[in-house]
């Protein structure tokens, strides 16, 4: 039996022995396809392109690319020279990049062409390189030796940046034992073997792709398929074309995939091999998920996770002890309910969820505050409220502070309201979230404007707009005398979201 690798680049030299010749990566949208060889090549290539830049260990190489087989080669090719991989969400506008590429104080960005026009006022602070296809950006590299530095399991691998409750986005160190004991765990737990080939629609810039598509795929010998993203009319087409046997998805893409068929799955395509559909971000509408499996004769397995436990941290069992609803048991790490004490609280009592384990992040990127807060008395506090029933099953009633789940995005309210306090015209305002069919919660706001201000709804969104994410922006906004609040002077956005 192999021994566990130490470290990714570890992990992938065990599959190119064991399996040189098997596929292993795929480009849904050019067709290109990687055995684990070629993988390896690539990712040896675009390596020695980083350390022609200067990048070495400890580096921090910032990730600005759309999903791509590219993308997939990035990751690893940092992680070859023991350099961090640093994904930034391309949904972000211009000054909210340069934050995290400033922060993280990364040395080297790769970039596609298409997102250079947002970083056109940060390109003279770091070396940038245009990375729109892997064999172009190295034709010019030198066949030396790629630099191999001795890379522990406890050398940080990704930074990845998460927004908080307060302040701003929080880098969370990932490990390469965080990346490894998660794809262990998740690909154990589902039973992935060599005959599986995942599809990748969730963005990479997010650990749900990288950990439950990308890392569990190569962990169980498998193989990926990267698609560019999500598309309703094509989804079966490339479940059939690929023979997927699994994917990963968000409650939006489900009630998607409903919309546009409402008749099932379309005659002629072969999607007898597809086992199940894994979904995180937020919990799946039990008639959704019902319609879903009725329709597509395909289970949805439900999980719960974070960018700080590398992703998932429980999954529904993939079989007929899953219960709809949960977002099921821990796979290999441990979890707790517990009180304001940090006390354990009896099952079916609500608390906070606690986790410890391998796949723990090792902690926030020169961020005292943040460590003391959220590492207290052995287990990281994740801030969400849930309880476990008497089998051992966990179920999330509440997420951190008043954060917005929409359609997989996280959204904290108080990066908007910051947005809309620096309005000229506004006195106070509130950020919450609504629900909504399709994308499971919509952001909506409240304003209160200055005395003889005046303003429309629409600008009031348009000014979030050129600030901010698009899918950070208010969709609503709503004008009040005066927004209610506590008894300690705390905005009650519960009270409002129930209001409107």
């Amino acid at each position: 039996m192999t021994t566990e690798a130490r470290n990714v680049p570890e992990l992938l030299k065990q599959r190119v022995w064991t399996a040189a010749d098997k596929p292993f990566l795929f480009s849904e949208a050019d067709g290109r396809e990687f055995t684990y060889a070629e993988f390896e090549a690539a990712v040896n290539r675009t390596a020695r392109l980083l350390a022609s830049k200067g990048v070495g260990k400890g580096d921090v190489v910032s990730l600005l690319l759309p999903n791509s087989v590219e993308y997939v080669i990035a990751y690893f090719a940092c992680w070859q020279i023991g350099a961090l991989a640093g994904p930034i969400n391309s949904l972000l506008k211009a000054q909210e990049i340069e934050y995290v590429i400033s922060n993280s104080e990364a040395k080297v960005l790769l970039v596609n062409s298409e997102y250079l026009p947002i970083i056109e006022t940060i390109r003279d602070r770091l070396k940038v390189v245009t990375f729109d296809n892997e064999a172009q950006a190295t034709s010019s590299i030198s066949e030396t030796v790629t630099p191999r530095p001795k890379i522990s399991s406890e050398d940080e691998a990704i930074i990845i940046y998460t927004s908080g409750t307060t302040g701003k986005p929080k880098g969370c160190l990932l490990t390469h034992g965080n990346v490894i004991a998660n794809a262990r765990q998740i690909s154990s737990w589902l039973g992935f073997t060599e005959a599986d080939r995942l599809l990748t629609l969730m963005p990479l810039f997010h650990m749900n792709a990288v950990s439950v598509t990308t890392m569990s795929a190569l962990y169980a010998g498998g193989s990926t398929v990267v698609s560019q993203k999500f598309s309703a009319s094509r989804f079966w087409q490339i479940i059939s074309d690929y023979q997927i046997t699994s994917f990963g998805s968000v409650a939006t893409m489900l009630s998607m995939l409903l919309t546009t068929y409402p008749d099932g799955v379309p005659v002629g395509l072969n999607t007898r091999q597809l086992r199940f559909a894994m979904c995180g971000s937020a919990p799946v509408p039990a008639e959704v998920l019902r319609r879903f499996e009725e329709t597509f004769n395909c289970l949805v397995i439900e999980g719960y996770g974070l960018s700080e436990s590398t992703c998932r941290s429980t999954f529904n069992p993939p079989d007929k002890r899953r219960r709809p609803g949960s977002c099921g048991v821990p796979i290999g790490n441990e979890m707790r309910v517990v009180d304001e004490r940090d006390r354990e609280v009896p099952d079916g009592e609500l608390g906070e969820i606690v986790l410890r384990g391998e796949n723990i992040l090792k902690g926030y990127y020169k961020n005292d505050l943040a460590n003391a807060t959220a590492f207290r008395n052995g287990w990281f506090h994740t801030g969400d409220i849930g309880y476990r029933d008497a089998d051992g099953f966990y179920y999330i009633v509440d997420r951190k502070s008043d954060m917005i789940i929409r359609g997989g995005e996280n959204i904290y309210p108080r990066e908007i309201d910051e947005v809309l306090y620096q309005h000229p015209d506004i006195a106070a305002a509130a950020v919450f979230g609504v629900p909504d069919e399709l994308y499971g919660e919509e952001v909506a706001a409240v304003v209160v404007l200055k005395d003889g201000a005046k303003t429309s709804e629409q600008e009031v969104i348009d000014y979030c707009k050129a600030r901010l994410a698009d899918f950070k922006c208010p969709k609503t906004v709503r004008f009040l005398d005066d927004i209610p609040k506590g008894p300690t002077g705390k905005l009650l956005k519960r009270e409002l979201a129930k209001m409107f």
